[in-house]
């Protein structure tokens, strides 16, 4: 890079399960430097690398960073290995009408045994119109806590909290009076929708992924700080957005997916488009999505995250094993590729990087797709050929997934295994390979707004549904400006009203996205505060 370099630049970061990517940006939202290392075993350091590599590929000092963004995969990771998980204590507020199904009572048995510290039930709860269905009794809280040998964190929930939480402050205000600030306790108004079971779900993951946001938080600030980097540290979320450091202690589940989002938000940078379908093919996985007026496609449907159903809002995803190293086998007849991936140790094992093993890469190299690696391709025309015909049809299903109305529609090519994609497919008018396509997930992070997200019922009676649409909308956008958004470019990107058959006709659900650049100030919100590590 050459000339005067401005102050406030971002750096974005993706840490995937191949690659860590690092782009520089400056204000005006144009690529200074890109750069791409292998992801190490430690995450961290990986993070490190990359970082390092790319300030000097932008030849700019680090004091000239204002902002950092990233997206990483630590908490999908802890869930996926069951690794360095907290142990969670469940106080379910829905007595005595729940008791036939207790918390966590569908989950992977090894997820549980690593997750679960113990649970209860007590009285209370609202109904689905916010009044109270049972009063609420804390009084069995004393026994349940005293009963526990430990737990790292404390997950609350009560029925149609979203509608009404007063329970669930009021239980929160009562473990605290018991046990002390000394752990997280997450209520799961702030983390799902309605459904009691999905919700419960993704609180407990929730709270048993404190420690990791802790520790992530903390390595992440220091990484950037080691290469003498001081500036506000955002997180990518799963719905192509950011969230200050304070907001990813509390909800780091929220980071789930974040990758896939980061990649689509990315796409529409790069490409221009509004409306597309997405294809990013990484190393180990490809994922296909569909970006929507900007932004990636919300997921309507509860998502299993790690076998536990869950109803947080998630990216509308089709995911494949599929990547540059993809283990390839099988005849000319009848190729395979994948499940099986060699990660991030392409560059020491593929073959066109002088190792042993045949990857989708090698083939892509002996079909004239791309152009890498340090030796030739051993890998045969014909077989070459048939891997490319497999990937391309694994690929046009994963597409024909995807896609909600007829018609043909563009689609936009990224990642660093991108040239696996053909350059045409059923249902498809044109592929988009925009010039930094293989870095487009870390470009997703560095451009990412601040939302703001909402999912309420309000009262028709008295006020008629344009008010109440109308409140929907100011109460997005206040949770965005709240997290850190700028008020005067905040607006609503998102509104869904939803017909509940089972309710009184004056009272109507509805979901509202609100996103904004991010405020000069970058100042983060008030929340909770920061959660304290270690176990009770």
């Amino acid at each position: 890079m050459s000339g005067q370099v401005m102050a406030g630049l971002r750096l974005g970061i993706d840490v995937g399960g191949t690659n860590t990517d690092a782009v520089i940006l400056d204000p005006t939202d144009e690529v200074l430097a890109i750069a791409k290392v292998p992801t190490s075993v430690d995450a961290t350091a990986g993070i490190g690398n990359a970082v390092q590599a790319v300030l000097a590929e932008a030849g700019c000092r680090p004091a000239l960073i204002s902002h950092v963004m990233i997206g990483t995969t630590h908490a999908t990771n802890a869930i996926l290995e069951r690794s360095d998980l907290g142990r969670v204590a469940v106080v379910r507020v829905a007595g005595p009408a729940t008791h036939m199904l207790p918390p966590m009572a569908v989950w992977p048995d090894d997820l549980r045994e690593s997750v679960e510290a113990g649970s209860t039930i007590i009285p209370g709860g609202a109904e689905m119109d916010g009044s109270d269905v049972h009063p609420l009794d804390v009084s069995p809280l004393e026994a349940f806590f005293g009963s526990l040998d430990r737990f790292d964190a404390v997950a609350i929930v009560s029925t149609f909290a979203p509608v009404a939480n007063r329970h669930e402050l009021r239980t929160r205000e009562a473990v605290i009076r018991l046990i002390g600030n000394g752990v997280p306790i997450v209520m799961s108004s702030e983390v799902g929708s309605i459904g009691l079971v999905e919700r419960e779900n993704a609180t407990i993951l929730n709270a048993a992924l404190a420690r990791v946001a802790a520790r992530v938080t903390r390595a992440v600030q220091q990484a950037v700080a080691n290469r003498g980097i001081d500036a506000v540290t955002y997180f990518a979320q799963n719905d192509g957005t950011l969230m200050s450091l304070d907001y990813v202690r509390r909800l780091p589940v929220l980071t789930i997916g974040s990758g896939p989002a980061n990649s689509i938000r990315g796409a529409a940078y790069l490409s221009g488009c509004e409306s597309a379908i997405v294809v990013d093919v990484g190393g180990t996985s490809a994922d296909v999505g569909v970006l929507t007026s900007g932004f990636p496609r919300i997921s309507a449907l509860p998502v299993d995250i790690g076998g536990v159903r869950t109803n947080f809002r998630m990216p509308d995803l089709v995911t494949m094993a599929l990547g540059g190293g993809s283990i390839v086998r099988g005849t000319e007849r009848s190729p395979i590729v994948g499940p099986g991936s060699v990660g991030f140790r392409i560059t020491e094992v593929a073959q066109v990087f002088g190792g042993s093993i045949t990857t989708a890469t090698d083939a892509a190299v002996a079909a004239r797709r791309c152009r890498l690696g340090t030796a030739p391709s051993p890998v045969g025309p014909d077989m070459a050929a048939s891997v490319m015909d497999l990937i391309g049809r694994m690929i046009g299903e994963a597409v024909d997934r995807v896609k909600l109305a007829p018609g043909d529609q563009p689609l936009v090519a990224v990642g660093g295994g991108s040239f696996l994609i053909p350059d045409s497919l059923p249902g498809v008018s044109g592929v988009i390979r925009p010039r930094h396509n293989e870095v487009a997930n870390a470009i997703g992070a560095a451009i990412a707004s601040v939302s703001g997200n909402i999912d309420r019922l309000y009262d028709l009676a008295g006020s008629g549904r344009e008010a109440v649409l109308a409140q929907a909308r100011s109460d997005a956008i206040r949770q965005a400006v709240l997290h850190g958004a700028d008020p005067e470019g905040t607006e609503v990107i998102d509104l869904e009203e939803l017909i509940l058959n089972y309710l009184p006709s004056s009272r109507l659900r509805v979901r509202a996205k609100a996103a904004g650049p991010l405020a000069a100030s970058s100042a983060t919100p008030d929340g909770h505060g920061d959660w304290p590590a270690g176990p009770r």
